[in-house]
This record gives structure tokens, C-alpha cells and sequence, in this order.
């Protein structure tokens, strides 16, 4: 891999343009969309769906392409990853999840500095976000042992079916959800209702890596 500076700064580049993606989808499926939520959470997940196969593809071979704290995590704690490097991996991450949100609210002429009020509480949701995040790690894990080049591919499709199949439309990741706090669009989250989600992120990601560490194990 690159040097950690330019590692760092491909994770903070490639989580800006994540949540670019993901807040600027979200205001233009919204007024697009006529009122019909479906019709605009479509469009919010088809567009975050390809940009991860493409921000993944293009970041990957610099930094690994974490653009998550919990993954960065597993990492870590899989030694795959320093624990310094980890650390400066979420820091660039949280950073560059904060200026992709504002990114995109310039982009859409809205006020850049915001603070979201859709609550989105509720055991289901966090519920949710456990089941989000332990499947978007399984699926790291598995595929990049299984077959390394498709990792890309599969996480973008993960994610495009984890935004229907889960209450909370899949944030699975706690740079992300920090970063929608401060955007009070369609894609938005409540201070307060991020804690419980960010909590079961982590501990979908533990589970996760246990799980998958234990079925992966290669035969003695």
C-alpha cells in the first residue's frame, strides 16, 4: 500500500465522496420524487450502490478502502491494520464524511450547516443496524478471502440491498451516521437517535468478525 499519508487522505477523499453521493442522491430523489419515498429511496440506492463499487475500485489499492470506523476496526483487531493507522484511518474518515455532507449541500443550494430532526429511534431500527453492519463485514471478510477482485462489486451490492431490507435503510457505518446528524435532508439522522445506532454498528461488526474469523479458519 501507499505511504500512510497518502492512505489516510484516500480514506478521508473516498468517505467525502461517499457521503456526497448519499446526501446529494437523497435531495435530488426528493424533488424528483413527487412525494413517493419509494420512489426516492430507489433512487438514493441505486446511485450509493454504484458509487461504492467505483469508490472502492479507485481507493482500494491506496488505503484498502475501509471509508468506515467499524471496518477499520476489524481490521485492527484482525492485525491487518496497525492500531495507529486505524486510529488516523477514523479520523480521516469522520472528517471526510463531515465535508462530503456539506459537499453536497452547497451542490443543492442548501444551507451547508445543519442539524438533522428525523428521528429515527426505536429497538427495530437499532435492531436494524446490528443486522446492516454484521452482514456488510461478513461480506468483506468472506469475498475478499473468496475472491479478492470481486470485494468491490459485492459490497456495492450488498449495500444497495441492505437500504430495503433493513428499517433503517442500512447506514452500517459510524462515520456515516455521525456525518448525517448534520444534514437535515432525506437522508438525515437525529442527534440523538445516532448513539443507539453507532453502538449496534459495533457490535454487528464484532459478531461479525467472529463469526467469520471462526468459519473461514483454514483446515489443520
Amino acid at each position: 500500500m501507499s505511504d500512510p499519508a497518502r492512505r489516510c487522505v484516500a480514506e478521508g477523499l473516498g468517505t467525502a465522496l461517499l457521503l456526497t453521493v448519499v446526501v446529494g442522491s437523497g435531495v435530488m430523489g426528493e424533488s424528483l420524487a413527487g412525494g413517493n419515498t419509494a420512489i426516492a429511496l430507489l433512487g438514493n440506492t441505486l446511485a450509493t450502490g454504484a458509487a461504492l463499487v467505483v469508490l472502492i475500485t479507485v481507493f482500494g489499492p491506496i488505503s484498502g478502502a475501509h471509508f468506515n470506523p467499524v471496518v477499520s476496526m476489524v481490521f485492527a483487531l484482525r492485525r491487518e491494520l496497525s492500531t495507529g493507522m486505524a486510529i488516523a484511518y477514523v479520523a480521516a474518515q469522520v472528517a471526510g464524511a463531515v465535508l462530503g455532507v456539506w459537499a453536497a449541500h452547497a451542490m443543492f443550494a442548501e444551507p451547508v450547516l445543519q442539524v438533522s430532526e428525523k428521528l429515527r429511534d426505536g429497538p427495530a431500527q437499532a435492531w436494524s443496524e446490528g443486522v446492516a453492519t454484521f452482514g456488510l463485514v461478513a461480506t468483506i471478510l468472506g469475498v475478499s478471502q473468496a475472491r479478492a477482485e470481486f470485494t468491490a462489486t459485492a459490497v456495492g451490492l450488498y449495500i444497495t440491498a441492505a437500504y430495503w431490507f433493513t428499517a433503517s435503510t442500512s447506514f452500517a457505518n459510524p462515520a456515516v451516521t455521525i456525518a448525517r446528524t448534520l444534514s437535515d435532508t432525506f437522508a438525515g439522522i437525529a442527534p440523538q437517535s445516532a448513539p443507539a445506532f453507532i453502538a449496534a454498528q459495533i457490535a454487528g461488526a464484532l459478531l461479525a468478525m467472529t463469526v467469520m474469523t471462526w468459519l473461514l479458519k483454514p483446515k489443520t
